[in-house]
């Protein structure tokens, strides 16, 4: 387990975000408690913890599944990636060896971080910032410390003939490549070693330690004190299937590792040289994986019960309910209707793929401080900020500086909580993502509408089949991260006649990809510009996962505009403002029926009014229909937004060639399509933390059910059924 970190006392993470209707979900727990945990399931309405709201509302579901309780445990997990073999590898006391890799060191730290051992053979850099060899307690130190970010080439090991213990090293990228050699006589009796491999760690007791932090290229092990043809034990090479978890050895013995924790990988190695940046083109360039100590993506806990969802069960947003003393736990997850079976003619998309990029997201500006709201608002009290231990987000940085680029709900997302507080600073609820999302859900509970929620993995994988029979979908407010898969879905069904509304700010935005081995796992490379909360290496801009060009959707040619007729423009704090109504043609009354006058939504749950903090405007440029109708548009946002970096040409031009204070801007738009479509989107962020204003009677929530309730009663046009 991670040392020095926090431990949540009672904590516990789903095997998987969705189900449906005869389907089993299994729930992992870890307490420090001592009696029993209880749990109940209830049906989650409105996850905001604010008093000055409707708070949090859940409803029991005990016909479904009977408060039972469990036999509490402690369960522990290990951070930090590593690679280690199935087979045991063999060192012979009177044959010598050789231990090699290229290293890129990343992190400066107290205590050693391991490249490459085999039981008590170890290849490692001190505390020091010195690589050395050690057998026991016999140790060579190399002459010299190794500088970070700087290519070295490392190769150690016990000269049988002379009895030496022995290191070489050298820098490589210098003008002039000086060897550093030293060695001693090895007073002990090597015997026979014959043990799993480990590189990048140390594994004692069966737990991987010491962890290197870097890019570690070609380990290998050698007979004798050279390499050479035919001397190989083992030599993996890290440029061969840099899609999947298996570090290939190339030596006839065949000794593949498997990576734990999940390193980067398709990242340079040594030998790149900028004449190619992809690495399916030249993975001789890409020979290296990054490992870091704080790498985790799945905790491998045990399950200590399970649901098994009942046939015809309601699909909606489920909670688990835990207790434990005076402790409490709350496991959200989604209930998605049977398929080919929906049971409702409207259709929420759930954005899980946004949610696990933000797992865990400890923002920079966190303030223990924010705990006295968290008290006296009753809201989840555990901020991620102050558990590093359980993996960050891609919103983070790992702790030697690079961005982190993977990410996983295989393991307690502690910001994914009904009554979790994004901004514990803010006058209004502070809310982001599921909790914010919860707006939404309780305001069709509140209108009486019926709905079914489907995710974006149920989208991703079954494609056009899971939407094309409702009459419309619905986004949330932020459904940010995307496949080629979900947006070609979306796509088609709104092209096929489908109506969809685009509830939120900054979606449809970056480029995902999923592991196609390590289920619940996502990839992201942020590339060039946008939003970024790090940048990635140059020459690291296509993913491992499926060798796509990572980054914004934008840039490989599917900007927001087409889909939803509005793109990011301009990010600000967490404040919002109003709109003002724009269209008056008779033709769109229908929109703003019961709404009076043209100042819209000045009011909110989320920042304080319904347009603000991330927000989308029209650009025809990048793919707004020529006959988009432009609603209403924000205006006199006081937290002074910026326009987004993608939009930015110079200091003094932009993309648009107009005036920035003209490009920072929500709009609502509305647009229909030639096979019967109709699309409605918003373009602003905040926009459902409005709709709950007032006990759910605001103009803000009256747009939002006319357009509901016309797209949802609109009849569908003929089309084929797609294939599943």
């Amino acid at each position: 387990m991670a040392k020095d970190h926090r431990i949540v006392p009672l904590a516990g993470y789903a095997d998987r975000l969705s189900v449906r209707p005869g389907e089993t979900i299994g729930f992992k727990v870890s307490s420090t408690g001592t009696e029993p945990f209880t749990v109940r399931l209830t049906r989650s309405l409105c996850a905001d913890p604010n008093p000055a709201g409707v708070g949090i509302v859940e409803e029991p579901v005990a016909g479904a599944f009977a408060e039972q309780a469990f036999p509490s445990r402690f369960q522990p997990f290990y951070p930090g990636s590593y690679a280690i073999t199935e087979k045991r590898v063999l060192l012979r006391p009177g044959d010598g060896f050789l231990m090699a890799a290229t290293i890129f060191p990343t992190l400066a730290k107290e205590s050693p971080q391991t490249i490459l051992s085999i039981g008590d053979v170890k290849l490692f850099v001190s505390g020091e910032g010195v690589a050395a060899i050690s057998i026991g307690e016999e140790v060579v130190p190399a002459p010299a410390a190794v500088k970070l970010r700087r290519w070295y080439e490392i190769e150690a090991g016990f000269d049988s003939a002379s009895g030496e213990l022995f290191i070489r090293q050298r820098q490589l990228g210098t003008a002039c490549v000086a060897m550093a050699h030293d060695s001693k006589i090895c007073r002990l009796t090597i015997g026979e070693v014959h043990q799993r491999a480990c590189i990048a760690a140390w594994l004692q007791d069966g737990v991987a330690r010491e962890h290197f932090n870097g890019k570690i290229e070609a380990p290998g092990l050698y007979l004798g004190t050279e390499r050479s043809s035919g001397s190989e034990i083992v030599q993996w090479d890290f440029s061969k299937d840099i899609s999947t978890t298996t570090v290939r050895d190339s030596s006839p013995n065949r000794i593949d590792a498997r990576l734990v924790n999940l390193p980067a990988r398709a990242v340079t190695g040594s030998c790149w040289n900028a004449t190619e940046m992809c690495w399916r083109h030249a993975p001789e360039h890409y020979g290296a994986i990054h490992f870091h100590e704080d790498d985790i993506y799945d905790f491998q806990w045990e399950d200590d019960f399970t649901f098994d969802v009942p046939e015809k069960f309601p699909s909606g947003v489920y909670v688990m309910r835990i207790s434990c003393g005076e402790h409490a736990e709350a496991i959200p997850f989604y209930v998605c209707p049977s398929r080919g079976k929906p049971c409702a003619k409207l259709c929420v998309l759930i954005p899980t793929f946004t949610y696990v990029a933000y797992g865990n997201h400890a923002r920079p500006d966190y303030d223990p401080s924010w705990q006295v709201r968290n008290r006296e608002w009753d809201a989840y009290p555990h901020n991620p900020a102050e558990f590093p231990g359980y993996g960050l987000s891609t919103y983070n940085f790992h702790s030697d500086g690079s961005g982190i680029c993977h990410a996983s709900f295989r393991r307690p997302l502690l910001n994914l909580r009904p009554g979790y507080v994004t901004f514990g600073n803010t006058e209004c609820s502070g809310l982001r993502h599921f909790q914010a999302d919860s707006h939404l859900i309780s305001w069709l509970h509140a209108k009486g509408i019926a709905y079914d929620v489907i995710t974006d993995w149920e989208l991703h994988e079954e494609g056009l089949a899971c939407l094309a029979e409702y009459h419309a979908v619905m986004t949330t407010s932020h459904p940010e991260y995307h496949t080629d898969r979900t947006l070609d879905a979306l796509q088609s069904y709104r092209d096929s006649g489908g109506n969809l509304m685009y509830l939120g700010g900054n979606g449809f935005y970056w480029r995902i990809a999923l592991h196609k081995d390590e289920a619940g796992t996502i990839e992201i490379r942020r590339t060039e510009s946008g939003i970024r909360a790090w940048a990635a290496e140059p020459g690291e801009y296509y993913n491992a996962f499926d060798g796509a060009y990572g980054g914004l959707w934008r840039r490989s040619g599917r900007p927001p505009q087409k889909l939803a007729g509005v793109g990011f423009t301009a990010q600000g704090e967490f404040f919002g403002s109003h709109y003002r109504r724009k269209c008056f043609d008779p033709d769109y009354d229908w929109i703003f029926e019961g709404v009076h006058g043209d100042i819209i939504g000045d009011f909110g749950f989320s920042g304080g009014g319904a347009a603000g903090f991330e927000m989308d405007r029209v650009d025809h440029r990048l793919g707004s229909p020529e006959d988009v109708v432009i609603l209403a548009s924000s205006e006199a946002h006081e937290d002074r937004p910026m326009l987004v970096p993608e939009e930015l040409l110079t200091h003094l031009t932009n993309w648009p060639g107009e005036p920035v204070g003209d490009l920072l801007r929500a709009d609502m738009v509305y647009f229909d399509l030639p096979a019967g479509g109709q699309v409605f989107s918003v373009g602003s962020i905040t926009f459902c933390g409005s709709l709950p204003w007032n006990n759910y009677n605001n103009d803000i929530s009256t747009i939002l059910e006319n357009v509901v309730r016309r797209m949802v009663h609109r009849a569908l046009p003929e089309r084929p059924r797609p294939i599943a």
